[in-house]
């Protein structure tokens, strides 16, 4: 039987990043990335290691904390969001590409991770510096005349 690898069983992070390259084309090679398909991990299990990044640095790209926040909203829910894309894939008539369960899954991960931004703010304030997490890449955007 197959087996997985070894950090596979500890970290529970099914998401591999891997790729090849073909080097019988001499210096023409190209990259292949391969995806073994369980990036989404089991929809029961969540992996609070994914977020040990984000709780260390407490920074998050203001752009990126307002999309998550629109992705929370009820009209514009992650699951549903994923669900309407998912149903434009040929496979879609196949069968789902992803199960109810896992879109639920995505739902409740985005809670975490916005609860997460939320504790590094109330963390940072504590010590002054509660406006650090949200960094504003938007500003640049905007140019007043």
């Amino acid at each position: 039987p197959a087996t997985l690898p070894s950090d596979a069983v500890y970290l529970c992070n099914m998401d591999r990043h891997h790729y090849e390259t073909f080097e019988k084309f001499n210096n023409n090679t190209f990259l292949l990335h391969l995806d073994n398909g369980r990036s989404f991990g089991r929809h029961s299990k969540d992996e609070p290691s994914i977020l040990a990044p984000l709780e260390q640095c407490c920074r998050i790209r203001l752009s990126t904390w307002l999309r998550l926040q629109l992705l929370s909203s009820p009209q514009y829910r992650l699951s549903d969001v994923m669900r309407a894309s998912l149903s434009h894939d040929p496979l879609h008539r196949v069968a789902p590409l992803l199960s109810e369960p896992h879109l639920t899954a995505l739902d409740r991960r985005l809670k975490t991770v916005l609860e997460t931004v939320s504790r590094c703010q109330k963390h940072q304030s504590k010590d002054g510096g509660g406006d650090e997490v949200i960094f504003d890449d938007l500003a640049r955007l905007i140019k007043v005349d």
